[in-house]
Order: structure tokens, then sequence, then C-alpha cells
């Protein structure tokens, strides 16, 4: 299970992190479903850059540094990636 902690951390932090930025940002908005599904997908990839560039969970432990770590890039990465789709989606128009 420990194995799949980090990875159910981000994706929820991501869906979070996706639909907070949707509702401080209501032009950037791509409907509360929009919002979470692109938050999931960019608190993946969130979470996996910032474990790459630092290196916290190289040991697999599950300390409380390692699931601020998996929150933190969960969140800023959902909605990074939730303004990316959003700016994309506008620029083509759709």
């Amino acid at each position: 299970m420990e194995s799949w902690l980090p990875w159910v951390i981000q994706l929820l932090s991501g869906a979070a992190g996706g639909v907070g930025a949707g509702q401080v940002l209501k032009n950037q908005s791509l409907g509360t479903v929009g919002n979470a599904i692109s938050g999931v997908v960019g608190g993946g990839l969130g979470g996996i850059i910032l474990n790459v560039l630092t290196g916290i969970q190289s040991s697999g432990a599950l300390t409380a540094g390692n699931i601020g770590a998996d929150i933190a890039g969960g969140g800023v990465g959902g909605a990074v990636v939730m303004i990316l789709v959003s700016v994309i989606k506008k620029a083509l128009g759709k």
C-alpha cells in the first residue's frame, strides 16, 4: 500500500489544485470536471517532476516530508496544467 499512497496523494492534490485554480481564475476555468481532470494529470506530472528534482522519494519511506512534497507537487502541478490546458483551448478557439 505504501508504494501506491504517494500516487494517490499526488492525484488527489492535483485535482484539488486544478479545481482551486479554476475557482480563483474564473476566466481560465474549464468547469469543475475539466479542472479536476486536468488537475489529476498535472498532479501526477508535478509529483513526478518534484520527486525527480529533489530526490525526496528516493528512500521510499512514508514520512511527513515525503507526504508534504507529494501534496505540494501534486497541487502545483494540477494548477499549472489546468491553466495550460485552458490557455491552449482558448488559443485554438474552442
